[in-house]
């Protein structure tokens, strides 16, 4: 892992568990105690995390930006990459829907699809889909996560393994070719791990400002992924390791 890459990956590990001591760490990133204190000098300058006694923690006005905010970057960006993922979806599908500000997008590319039924966690989804009378829309169980308007826990995975999945449209917070697909939210990883295994073709969607960046937890490696849906400029890191693997990137824009 890049230097870069591995203090974002500290800062989102840091203001997602708000405090965390030197030696954990130490053994989450693999890396000495020199190297860290280094990372966190480059991270307090940010003003995003500060220096306690033992460890680190969160700045107080630092906080994972809501649904609203992610929602209202780029928002152009984000409906050309759903109505290119929407290419892909054909009349009669079964399909999943991700939590995420780019996936929502999908409910006004998919309207005028026949027989569609849709999986999802997504509320934003759910709610732009009402005035769909054709798509049939299943919402899955859970608690309402009001950062990321999706519905996670214990049942909401398990829920998934009774349905046989056409296609799965994915999002993610950061995507690199080391640590694959990541997510902000551990609770949503196995949600998003056992749509994928129930799915028979996978697509990862994703503006530019997603490559290259590392968030909390790894849910999938890229080459689980049939296809890449994202915008140039795309690192050759990305297309050489899909070509190597068989798989397909679409550059929308």
């Amino acid at each position: 892992m890049l230097r870069m890459q591995r203090i974002d990956a500290i800062e989102s590990y840091v203001i997602q568990r708000r405090r965390v001591d030197l030696d954990a760490l130490c053994e989450y990133f693999s890396v000495s105690k020199n190297t860290i204190r280094r990372d966190i000098d480059d991270l307090e300058k940010r003003g995003s995390i500060k220096k306690i006694y033992g460890g680190v923690c969160a700045a107080e006005k630092n906080e994972l930006p809501t649904f609203k905010e992610h929602a209202e970057t780029a928002p152009e960006r984000k409906k050309r990459v759903a109505a290119a993922a929407a290419s892909f979806v054909e009349n009669g599908d079964i399909i999943f829907i991700d939590s995420g500000t780019t996936t929502y997008h999908l409910a006004e590319y998919v309207s005028d699809r026949k027989n569609l039924t849709i999986l999802t966690n997504n509320l934003n989804f759910i709610t732009s889909g009402i005035p769909c009378e054709n798509l049939t829309i299943i919402s899955l169980p859970g608690t309402l996560n009001r950062r990321t308007l999706s519905f996670t826990g214990a049942n909401t995975a398990q829920a998934l393994e009774a349905f046989n999945i056409s296609k799965a449209f994915m999002a993610s917070t950061g995507i690199t070719v080391e640590r694959g697909a990541t997510n902000y939210y551990a609770a949503e990883s196995e949600i998003k791990r056992m749509a994928m295994r129930r799915s028979r073709r996978n697509y990862l969607l994703a503006d530019h400002t997603k490559l290259g960046v590392i968030s909390l937890v790894t849910y999938a490696d890229l080459k689980e992924f049939d296809c890449l849906i994202t915008e140039p400029p795309l690192p050759d890191e990305f297309k050489e390791y899909m070509d190597a693997n068989g798989k397909e990137v679409l550059l929308v824009g």
